[in-house]
């Protein structure tokens, strides 16, 4: 094992990178394709957002939500159920010396993103925004003006 390697601590490897999106991509294709055998999986149109891999490629976490967002418990319990499956159905596409143990977790992506929304949204922080910066970029931001 080679240590003081900047992955170990920091930001995921390209490596990480390339087989988490190879796995994110051949997941939703299999999903799509109602492969697994499961009805609820079936009837449901599942997004996998993001795939993130351990640094020794044997877990692999899944950023999933049903479309919509309803029934996203739902789709954990039936992913959760059929994971077994999805790791065969994967490893067969996919060429890895091991085939990831699959974890799922709902991608809260888009409840972050509204949220974000939401607050730039406040007239407080419009109003922050439309202010002009007169300090020049130095100090703390206290303009002296009064809100």
């Amino acid at each position: 094992m080679v240590k003081g390697r900047a992955s170990s601590g920091g930001a995921p490897s390209q490596r990480q990178l390339r087989v988490g999106e190879l796995i994110r991509r051949t997941l939703a294709e299999i999903l799509q394709r109602g492969e697994a055998h499961s009805d609820v999986l079936r009837q449901m149109s599942i997004t996998v957002g993001e795939v993130r891999v351990s640094p020794d490629l044997r877990v692999a976490v899944a950023y999933v939500l049903p479309l919509g967002g309803r029934d996203a418990d739902e789709a954990l319990v039936a992913l959760n159920h059929a994971k077994g499956e999805l790791r065969h159905l994967v490893a067969r596409a996919i060429k890895l010396k091991f085939a990831p143990e699959l974890r799922f977790m709902i991608d809260e992506t888009f409840d972050r993103m509204d949220a974000t929304r939401r607050l730039l949204a406040d007239e407080r922080v419009q109003r922050d925004i439309a202010r002009p910066d007169r300090s020049g970029g130095e100090g703390n931001g206290d303009d002296g003006s009064t809100a």
